[in-house]
């Protein structure tokens, strides 16, 4: 299947923040590097098509508006859904099935203050 976006840049405010964030909730080890201008925190790449990175530096701002983000929930995105305000993270929709039956959705806000949703098939 091809892929018509290649990299995601989540903005930060708190680098450490957002990368401890998306660590617990996605149960995943992000690298965290440092730059004279920008932080990031780079989720894993093995096997992936798509590079999502988190960027704390002039001219990231995080928002609720503008485009959604719909990480990969894995086969059931409840578990995911589970962690996100115990890590501080705020649920905007709950699990919901599309109206085409292709899975199901939800939304949620991170601690940084983006809105990003979660897809899963179950």
């Amino acid at each position: 299947m091809k892929s018509y976006a290649s990299i995601i840049e989540i903005p930060a405010i708190d680098i450490s923040r957002a990368v401890d964030f998306y660590q617990s909730i996605l149960a995943i080890t992000i690298e965290k590097m440092e730059f004279p201008e920008m932080k990031l925190g780079l989720f894993p790449t093995e096997e992936q098509t798509v590079v999502a990175v988190l960027m704390e530096g002039e001219g990231y701002t995080p928002s609720s508006n503008g485009v959604t983000i719909y990480l990969d929930g894995g086969d059931d995105l409840q578990n995911i859904l589970d962690k996100i305000e115990k890590n501080g993270g705020t649920i905007i929709a709950q699990k919901t099935p599309h109206a085409d039956e292709s899975g199901y959705f939800a939304l949620f806000m991170d601690t940084e203050g983006n809105k990003l949703g979660l897809h899963s098939p179950n």
